[in-house]
């Protein structure tokens, strides 16, 4: 119970810091319209406002970045679900099923789901910080290349379960994405591969292929129709979902949360990550797999639980152990040194005040977040009632600004365009953009992890079957992998015999 109390006495000080209180709003606000812009991810956010906090007070400054990085984890679901633009990497698995719901009519479901799953997620996250932080960080101690490694091969074979209709299509999509993030300096060497001397390939972006494949592609989509006067017929319908349906989604929130916060521990995963083993874990369980890609409620669900879940579970190494998950935690571990405070043990034991402060805070920047996001999407999902030739023309649009502000680089502009242009021959043609990305993301994780694991067991490959969480981990690859491989024949010898 202590810390229950540590948290009432945090709530009751935050009470008293009514600018903290303010700062929490505006930072909220702030993620929530940049993580809605494609390109602006909440990364982003945060970096930019970080030299704003020096002089600031160190609870207003933290809750500032907090809330900025909460809403822009949350906010990159609004223009995936209704544009088929993910504003995050970490939409780009929400857009699976988001749009699909948009297009069915049910985009108010979808943004409604998607608010309270990221509030839940985001909600249980905060309070695993809170009493598991000793506890979880411990055990994130336990990963090293090996587990990291084998965490990323995980992730890999879920492209099994996004591949959507052919199996076959899937794998060559993520068969590309992993040739693709070969491209540009060796991890290890430092050496440029595969650039033909042209330096901008040296550092070849995600975000922008991201773009092209789910955004670019879709405009391109559209030119073909013939009336681009006319009106998108999907409407926004009703937001908040009806109990009916939310009671069968809450053990799907309930589980993505807790994975979510799993993979926010560990060192160098991320949201991004997060949500798209929420999506895999939550069709291996659906009794009804063949309808995710096609508007599945629980897969929307999954995915922004499992990514919220994840922004508290990244902050319990960096303020525990002194150790960045991720982008993000590493910004706000540079502000608290900015604030002359040093993550680690001793940062409870000396300012455990002030840190409970900064907790409680947080579980109120969710709560702003559910309130404007909730407040804000009928305003918002206007935008798919425009006329399809303006809606288009403002795809293109965004998607062009956006990717251009990532690194001021027309060569990322580029790339995103003809990343728009592959994309739309690959939906003609029936294979999937979400195995592409999975793989860019995922792809350099396990391949600097192998071999720095190689070089820490002197060229030896035994790190694959003496770490017991390594082994664990391949052999859940393997599983997710070889199950609808294995489904998949038993289908075909079910309708032989059937015929038979």
């Amino acid at each position: 119970m202590l810390g229950m109390d540590l948290l009432a006495q945090g709530a009751a000080n935050l009470a008293a810091h009514p600018q903290a209180i303010l700062f929490a709003v505006v930072g909220t606000a702030f993620g929530i319209v940049i993580g809605a812009l494609p390109g602006l991810t909440a990364t982003m956010g945060v970096a930019i406002m970080l030299p704003f906090t020096f002089g600031m007070e160190p609870v207003s400054a933290l809750l500032l970045l907090a809330g900025i990085h909460f809403g822009g984890v949350y906010a990159g679901s609004i223009t995936a679900i209704l544009l088929r633009i993910p504003g995050t990497p970490a939409a780009a698995a929400t857009a699976i099923d988001g749009y699909a719901l948009t297009k069915k009519g049910q985009a108010g479901l979808a943004l409604g789901t998607a608010t309270f799953s990221s509030f839940i997620g985001g909600t249980i996250s905060i309070l695993a910080l809170i009493f598991l932080s000793p506890v979880l960080a411990g055990w994130a101690l336990k990963f090293s290349a090996a587990e990291s490694f084998a965490l990323a091969c995980f992730g890999l074979s879920i492209i099994a379960s996004v591949a959507g209709e052919s199996l076959l299509k899937g794998l060559i999509a993520g068969m590309v994405g992993l040739l693709v993030s070969t491209i540009g300096l060796d991890p290890m060497g430092g050496f440029p591969r595969f650039t033909g001397g042209m330096d901008e390939l040296m550092d070849v972006k995600f975000i922008p292929v991201m773009i092209g494949l789910f955004a670019a592609a879709e405009a391109f989509k559209s030119m073909e129709k013939s009336d681009l006067t006319a009106r998108v017929k999907a409407t926004i319908g009703r937001v908040i979902p009806p109990w009916s349906v939310f009671k069968g989604l809450i053990l799907t929130i309930l589980r993505s949360s807790g994975l979510g916060v799993i993979v926010g521990i560990i060192p160098g995963a991320g949201a991004d990550i997060a949500a798209f083993v929420a999506y895999n874990e939550t069709k291996r369980f659906s009794k009804t797999p063949e309808n995710f890609g096609k508007g599945e409620l629980k897969a929307v669900a999954a995915c922004e639980s499992g990514a919220n879940g994840c922004t508290g579970g990244d902050l319990l190494p960096m303020l525990t152990l002194g150790i960045p998950g991720d982008a993000v935690t590493a910004v706000m571990m540079g502000a608290l040194i900015l604030q002359g405070l040093q993550p680690g043990p001793l940062l409870f034991k000396e300012h455990g005040d002030m840190i409970y402060t900064v907790f409680a805070g947080m579980l109120f920047c969710y709560v702003m977040m559910l309130i404007l996001g909730l407040a804000s999407l009928r305003i918002i999902g206007r935008v798919i009632q425009m006329p399809q030739s303006i809606l288009t023309v403002g795809i293109l649009v965004l998607s062009v600004v956006g990717t251009y502000a990532i690194g001021n680089s027309m060569f990322d502009v580029g790339v995103m365009l003809l990343s728009g242009v592959i994309g739309y021959f690959m939906q003609k043609w029936g294979y999937p953009a979400s195995p592409v990305v999975l793989a860019l993301i995922m792809g350099p994780i396990a391949e600097s992890n192998y071999r720095r694991a190689l070089s820490m067991s002197n060229g030896s490959i035994d790190f694959l079957y003496t770490r017991p969480i390594t082994v664990v981990l391949l052999l859940l690859a393997i599983v997710t992998l070889a199950a609808p491989i294995v489904g998949g024949i038993i289908k075909h010898r079910r309708r032989r015999l059937a015929a038979a």
